[in-house]
């Protein structure tokens, strides 16, 4: 078909290679076919033999005459097809660009020129129009990278594909098809479908809950003319707060209200850092305490019911971290707002009565108890549990004190109990043989810490059913769940103290003897600075009672002294202590050959803010794989928010964080860092 200086000659194959061969195949069974009518019939054969030929004639003009032709126009149809595709291709209203393995743009269509502006010369990479897109982001083998970028105020989805040349041609003499590529590139438009979506959310419905925390207190005191118009003042207040939202706002009952409004009034209360926190307390009408809010809101639900059912969630958390404060649970996202201020102490007898006997009912109905409290326990930790264990052993239950560590404030009262017959040897527990002797029936109660993570052994809440948790702490947003009863009191000031006051009502007419008193009264002492913080008529009362009950002052003092290593490394903690923003002592506590490090650098925590203008203070110390933050104040920064900021949580006083796979300088880093953006953000 092409002359012999041709360097290459078109092949036939497949179904076309058929289409040729098989009129030659016929043509040669005829011929055969002729032959043998030969020895039947001469005159028969010679008019086959006639036909023969004139086939052979039509055969021989189709092979070498119509077949190129036919081949010919084949080409020429593929070279109009490929323009047709090309022209398609390039009129295509879908964004299109074929690149270089380097990034280089080879070819756009015309939807591709629009948007980038360029003409069909343009060759340059891809990266000087979109600087998002790198040759990095190429994808490998078969795979799809997908980008959203916006470009020209638009929104798109960029979709980056391989596209392999492996010619059968291993002739071409431009491209080698071994491990030649091209990247083709599509943009998606997608800003019409973002402003929907983003419409949808921003009208979303967004529950809220505000609850008033000291109704009861704050209107102790004013005149029964003046509480209407206080409580009048409340209520514009908290309408005009959230009638620029369009909410629909209803008083659910004297200190409760519900808020409905849309997802895009939240975004504005969230730039506002909810200044209602702050300006519900300006009205003054006479009134001794001024007013606080707790608001809960919830939002990132399906329907409106659970929307709400969030928003009470939010709430719990804001009271159990003390109120004062705006919690957003959005799904398992938890935002916090306010929280600066110290809760004010609530003297509810009633509850602690309630929380008391339903402590009982448990008691009476159940026979194994363990008993624990966090890792590295102090001695409110340990009191709070002798206490719970007090309770159970009046009832005739068996009960256990789940402890593994043995601090140096924990020692010497430990050692009362360990030493003395009148308790059993069994009295406590390793966690080895808490895990041995535990089943599902048994009640595990769980004092003066919520968090999981940071019990003495977070294994116990996943094997025991029924569970129940005293705390004094803040709640954070990652609790230990699904509790029998939960009562966590962040007014408290210590869990020793609400131990306490429920031993009043379980242990009626029956008299705590003096190492019992001792441990519960020396608890409140370690928590409160001595009597110096969070110390309110409760903790006076509990103490005043303790006393009555043997707890000796001097006995107590004598428990909690230092020895005499202890007392340098505080002394050097604090001589060596820097003072950064003029108000925060950072430190570092050298531990190195000391019992309890962690408790001395809480000492020097304290001991820190007995110098005149510091607001809080941090110590650092290293103890085995971990570094622990000790952080103090006294009333002018909540510590706790700060400490949450680090993955800690705690009092507003009193607080701390544990690092893992750092060094001391960096967690002084991050400590600083954490300080400078609060108080760029205005959080402190």
């Amino acid at each position: 078909m092409f002359n012999k200086k041709s360097k290459t000659r078109i092949k036939t194959k497949g179904a076309l290679q058929s289409f040729f061969i098989w009129p030659v195949l016929a043509g040669i069974l005829l011929i055969v076919m002729n032959v043998m009518i030969y020895f039947i019939s001469i005159p028969s054969a010679t008019v086959i033999s006639a036909l023969v030929v004139i086939y052979a004639i039509i055969l021989g003009l189709m092979w070498f005459y119509y077949k190129p032709t036919i081949l010919r126009q084949m080409v020429g149809f593929a070279e109009d097809y490929a323009q047709v595709q090309h022209r398609l291709m390039d009129e295509l209203a879908l964004p299109y660009a074929l690149l270089d393995d380097s990034g280089h743009v080879m070819w756009t269509n015309e939807a591709m020129r629009g948007i980038i502006g360029k003409e069909k010369d343009f060759h340059k990479s891809i990266t000087t129009i979109f600087p998002d897109i790198s040759r990095e982001m190429f994808p490998k083998e078969d795979k799809v990278c997908r980008k959203h970028i916006t470009f020209n105020d638009r929104d798109y989805q960029v979709e980056l594909k391989l596209v392999s040349i492996d010619f059968s041609i291993d002739k071409s003499e431009i491209l080698d098809g071994e491990d030649a590529a091209f990247v083709s590139m599509y943009m998606f438009d997608e800003t019409d479908i973002n402003r929907c979506r983003k419409q949808i959310h921003d009208e979303g419905f967004v529950a809220g809950l505000i609850y008033i925390d000291n109704y009861d207190e704050a209107f102790e005191g004013i005149e029964d003319a003046r509480c209407s118009l206080f409580l009048g003042l409340i209520d514009k207040r908290v309408n005009k707060y959230f009638s620029p939202g369009a909410a629909i706002v209803r008083k659910l009952e004297k200190d409760k209200y519900l808020a409905v409004f849309t997802y895009q009034y939240l975004e504005k209360l969230i730039a506002d850092k909810f200044s209602i926190l702050n300006d519900i307390k300006s009205i003054n009408i006479g009134n001794e305490r001024t007013i606080t809010f707790s608001i809960g809101i919830g939002t990132g639900a399906d329907d409106y019911s659970k929307n709400f059912d969030i928003a009470r969630a939010a709430m719990d958390l804001a009271l159990g971290r003390g109120g004062d404060q705006a919690v957003i649970k959005e799904g398992d996202k938890v935002t916090y707002f306010g929280g600066k201020s110290q809760l004010a102490e609530k003297n509810d007898r009633v509850k602690i009565r309630v929380k008391a006997q339903a402590l009982m009912r448990v008691m009476e109905n159940n026979e194994e108890f363990l008993i624990m409290g966090h890792k590295i326990p102090d001695i409110d930790s340990f009191a709070s549990a002798i206490g719970i264990y007090l309770m159970a052993r009046k009832m005739k239950k068996n009960a256990h004190i789940v402890i593994n560590e043995i601090t140096s404030t924990v020692e010497p009262f430990m050692a009362r109990f360990t030493s003395n017959e009148d308790y059993p040897d069994d009295m406590f527990f390793t966690s080895q043989d808490a895990l041995e002797y535990v089943s599902p029936s048994t009640v595990l109660i769980v004092v003066d810490v919520n968090r999981p993570q940071i019990t003495e052994c977070p294994e116990l809440l996943n094997i025991c059913k029924t569970k129940i948790v005293f705390d004094h702490h803040r709640q954070t947003s990652e609790p230990i769940t699904d509790t029998f009863m939960s009562y966590v009191d962040s007014s408290a000031s210590s869990a020793s103290e609400m131990v306490t006051e429920m031993l009043t009502y379980v242990n009626e007419g029956a008299k705590l003897r003096g190492l019992e008193a001792d441990a519960l009264y020396a608890g409140i002492v370690i928590d409160t600075d001595g009597f110096n913080s969070k110390s309110g008529p409760r903790t006076f009362e509990v103490a005043a009672y303790l006393r009555r009950n043997g707890a000796d002052v001097s006995r107590v003092r004598k428990l909690l002294r230092n020895d005499m290593a202890d007392y340098k490394a505080i002394a050097a903690a604090v001589s060596r202590a820097e003072v950064y923003r003029d108000c925060f002592a950072i430190s570092v506590f050298d531990g190195e050959g000391l019992k309890s490090p962690t408790t001395g650098g809480a000492q020097a925590a304290n001991e820190l803010l007995d110098i005149r203008g510091i607001k809080a203070s941090f110590v650092v110390t290293k103890y085995e794989d971990k570094i622990y933050v000790s952080a103090r104040s006294i009333d002018e920064v909540n510590v706790q928010v700060i400490m949450e900021k680090l993955g800690g949580g705690g009092h507003m006083t009193v607080a701390g964080a544990q690092f893992t796979d750092t060094n001391i300088n960096n967690v002084i880093i991050n400590i600083k860092q954490t300080l400078d953006d609060m108080i760029a953000n205005d959080e402190l």
